[in-house]
């Protein structure tokens, strides 16, 4: 397959909503290099991470028989810029997580809004690189947005709650609520592997989802809890969280409900907050380049060595069956922070 600008490039896509074990689930295929808007990027990806929102898309979004291509997570070189592009160059190092609405990044070649992009941290490999974009705009839209807590105000007070703690979204968070809150962060984890990880990105305190919550937050949140990030399991834990926040506590949400019962939170005065990092680009509101200024400021703290990438496991080239692979580890729920591939 072809690499050449101009031409064709190899990518993978999807055609039918398919189970991940069918071979035709993912497909590789050679598409047209896509042709950068005025305020586009035109970059050649190096890297991808994959994110549940790649088999939730997979399975539920038809594209009535076209060549789909997902990807939400990449790291690559600038190789052309649109007509209107002022933040970036040529050559440029970049990492982002893109819009829901456009192609995604599984591909040799991919075309992003450059106000969504931010120059790559200088010290990870683009691999390592990948892991990082999309949970690192979800956790910090979600702490210092949704939840208006203060970055590099370590005088705060207060205990989050972090669930999944070593998932690709909490893991990033519990990093990013230890290096610049002062809140006592507290992570949820049920396996020795995932509780070792938890405490590996920071978090003061590990306790089991797979039990009763609010007895094992007594323990060691006596005080109770200020805030939670709930990346999961949100409507199961909404009795256990009106039980062990305090009163105008507050909630950020990232998971997928149809219907949630959030009057148990009444009572107290608890705040409910969706997060979803794909709003900006969804709606083309008037802030998406916050979505820069967010991963530029990421790539600092990882380059001052506070922040550290998440990815855990690279699977190789991409290509279907091993992107098949990667949605089966994410399908399967045990995944320890970021899958990543690397290359075509």
């Amino acid at each position: 397959m072809t690499e050449n600008q101009n031409g064709t490039m190899p990518a993978v896509a999807y055609r039918r909503n398919l189970p991940v074990d069918d071979p035709e689930s993912l497909l590789d295929v050679e598409l047209p290099v896509p042709r950068p808007g005025p305020r586009d990027l035109l970059v050649r990806v190096e890297a991808v991470a994959v994110n549940p929102v790649d088999y939730k898309v997979r399975q539920n979004a038809d594209p009535g028989g076209d060549a789909r291509v997902l990807g939400w997570d990449a790291a690559g070189t600038v190789v052309a810029v649109g007509a209107e592009v002022e933040l970036f160059e040529v050559g440029d190092e970049v990492y982002y997580a893109g819009a829901l609405d456009r192609a995604g990044a599984n591909s040799r070649f991919h075309a992003v809004d450059e106000r969504l992009v931010g120059h790559k941290p200088a010290t990870l490999s683009f691999t390592e690189a990948a892991a990082l974009p999309l949970t690192s705009l979800t956790a910090w839209e979600g702490l210092f947005e949704r939840l208006g807590l203060r970055g590099d105000a370590l005088d705060q007070t207060g205990t989050l709650l972090v669930t999944a703690a070593a998932g690709g979204v909490g893991s990033i968070t519990v990093q990013l609520a230890r290096a610049l809150t002062g809140l006592t962060v507290v992570g949820t984890a049920s396996r020795p592997e995932t509780v070792e990880f938890a405490r590996r990105m920071g978090a003061h305190h590990v306790v089991d989802h797979r039990r009763p919550l609010a007895e094992q937050l007594k323990e060691v949140a006596p005080e109770g809890v200020t805030h939670v990030f709930s990346t999961t399991g949100t409507d199961r834990n909404l009795p256990a969280y009106a039980e062990i926040l305090r009163p105008f506590g507050q909630i950020v949400a990232i998971d997928d409900h149809d219907t949630l019962d959030i009057g148990v939170l009444k009572a107290k005065s608890i705040s409910f907050h969706w997060e979803f990092m794909f709003t900006r680009s969804m709606f083309r509101t008037p802030d998406q380049v916050n979505q820069r200024r967010i991963l530029d400021r990421v790539a600092r703290l990882v380059d001052a060595g506070v922040v550290t990438t998440t990815a855990t496991r690279d699977l190789g080239p991409v290509n279907a069956a091993n992107l098949r692979e990667a949605h089966r580890v994410l399908e399967s729920g045990s995944a320890i922070g970021k899958i990543t591939l690397t290359g075509f």
